[in-house]
Parts: C-alpha cells; sequence; structure tokens
C-alpha cells in the first residue's frame, strides 16, 4: 500500500523555501496596507491573501509595524532606483515620474492613508525616509549644479512640484474626472497630461553652461 506524503503546509513549507514565503507575505502586506492603511490592515487578512499561518508573519518580520516597515523599505529602495534613472531635462522627467506613478498607483494610496491615520505624529521608520528624502533632494541639487534644472528654485521645492504634477491626477481621481471631464485611466487624459507635463517642464529648466575659448 502507497501512503502519499501529506502536504507541506506553514512552518515546513515556508522552512523549505522561506524566501519565496517572505514574498508573498510582503507582496499581500502591501496590497492590504495600500487598501486600508496602516491603522486599517488586519494581520489575519494578509496571511490569508498570503496563504500562509499567521505565525510565519510574526516568525519573519515580528509584528505588523516591522512588516509595514519592510514594506516601506523595499518601495523606498524600488523608487531610489528609478530616481536614479530619472532623465536630466525636466522635459522628459516630468512624463517619466507621471508613466511610474499610474504604474504604482498602490503606493499613492498609501502614503494617503499614512496623511491621514499619522497627520504630525512621528512616522514609522520616518529617519531611513528621511535620508531617502534627502538623497532625492541631492539629486536635484546636482541636476542644477549641472545647469539641468533652475537655480531660480530651491531644490526641496522642485521636488515637491515634481511630485506634485505627476501624482495629483493619480492621487484625487475624482477631481481629475470632475475637473477634465476624463478618468485618469483613459488614455487620451495620460497622453494629454504627458504632454502638459513635457510643455510646462520648461519653468524648470537650466541652462547647460556652454564652455567658450576666446584665447
Amino acid at each position: 500500500m502507497v501512503v502519499n506524503p501529506a502536504p507541506v503546509t506553514g512552518l515546513r513549507a515556508s522552512r523549505r523555501n522561506p524566501e519565496r514565503t517572505q514574498e508573498r507575505i510582503l507582496q499581500a502586506a502591501f496590497k492590504e496596507f495600500a487598501a486600508k492603511g496602516f491603522a486599517g490592515a488586519r494581520v489575519d487578512g494578509i496571511a490569508r491573501s498570503a496563504s500562509i499561518n499567521k505565525r510565519m508573519l510574526y516568525h519573519y518580520f515580528g509584528n505588523k509595524e516591522g512588516l509595514f516597515r519592510e514594506v516601506l523599505r523595499r518601495k523606498m529602495a524600488e523608487r531610489q532606483a528609478w530616481g536614479v534613472a530619472t532623465p536630466d531635462d525636466p522635459m522628459a522627467s516630468l512624463p517619466y515620474w507621471f508613466e511610474l506613478a499610474c504604474k504604482d498607483p498602490d503606493w499613492i494610496r498609501l502614503l494617503e492613508w499614512e496623511a491621514l491615520q499619522f497627520v504630525e505624529k512621528r512616522l514609522i521608520d520616518e529617519e531611513k525616509r528621511r535620508e531617502s528624502a534627502g538623497r532625492a533632494v541631492g539629486r536635484i541639487r546636482g541636476r542644477q549644479s549641472r545647469g539641468h534644472l533652475s537655480r531660480d528654485f530651491k531644490a526641496p521645492h522642485i521636488l515637491l512640484a515634481m511630485i506634485a504634477l505627476t501624482w495629483f491626477p493619480l492621487a484625487f481621481p475624482q477631481l481629475t474626472r470632475l475637473i477634465t471631464g476624463e478618468s485618469v485611466s483613459d488614455v487620451s487624459f495620460r497622453k494629454g497630461q504627458r504632454e502638459f507635463l513635457r510643455k510646462f517642464a520648461g519653468a524648470f529648466r537650466g541652462r547647460v553652461r556652454i564652455q567658450s575659448n576666446h584665447g
């Protein structure tokens, strides 16, 4: 008589492939946090979505805050890579940022929930996130020093303006629809927004210095 082995679940499955298990947990957690915010997210729901035992979530991440912190760090690393790849010319970089926002609306929703739930409170992982923001401001200053961005504006203000211009339609789709009569998901709206951003970005453009030799 042949006895079929019992299915590998819970702790045994996680030990066989811990990286895959953690990846499933993080993906499920990101969706849950984006949909409900940190306060509204439930560990039980994340565990169900990841098809794991809730104990495994605690085993890998400690608690809900530890899980949220890891989700944030992964997203910051991803967005830092995108920031490094940003074109120097703002007429190219603003449409580029808008396209990235369109591909990652859950990140914007997560930040909106955080704004509502934390307000003036200290943010989870605030110091590392401040460091990440500082690096982004530093990249803006670098583009200013190379003449690609105007020096008429402070670097933090340029960064805030770029985020506002490219994220707002995704953050407030109802206002986008009321104002333009189009959904943010409409191809025609996205095409028009990219063109608007390309033209509007001229306000941020600097003058690339050209070395001249009169000797």
